[in-house]
């Protein structure tokens, strides 16, 4: 049975690169997006002609800890899950001293909090 690696927001940038080196290594692989469903479906198609498995999920960490539930589906529809990367984050473009305390914890639920639960329900899967 193939080793399975799952890596947040792999639809682009670094997470899609992440998701292609271990698809090269012969992982299965989740990938999840959060607004970029096609480009979801393009690392897909890349991972899978490594000759290995993707599988796609939309994963939203602003809404937790709902959110961080799609993991869960994911890992079912894998069977197992062996890696986790927490590539998922979010950023703004405002400057430090101008950013409003909402907007703080809105990158911080995503970066952190998101981080948290998606390890917490990896590394439940991987002690059974």
């Amino acid at each position: 049975m193939a080793q399975v690696a799952i890596i947040t927001a792999s639809d682009s940038g670094i997470g899609k690169e992440c998701a292609l080196l271990l698809a090269q290594q012969g992982f299965d692989i989740g990938i999840t997006w959060h607004s970029d469903e096609e480009g979801a479906k393009d690392t897909a198609r890349e991972v899978v002609s490594h000759g290995v498995r993707a599988e796609i999920v939309q994963l939203d960490l602003g809404n937790l800890p709902e959110g961080a539930l799609a993991l869960e589906k994911l890992i079912q529809r894998l069977g197992r899950i062996d890696v986790l990367v927490n590539n998922a984050g979010a950023m703004t473009k405002a400057p430090f001293l101008d950013m409003a305390f909402d907007e703080w914890r809105k990158i911080f639920t995503v970066d952190v909090d998101g981080a948290f639960l998606c390890s917490q329900i990896a590394a439940r899967q991987m002690v059974k």
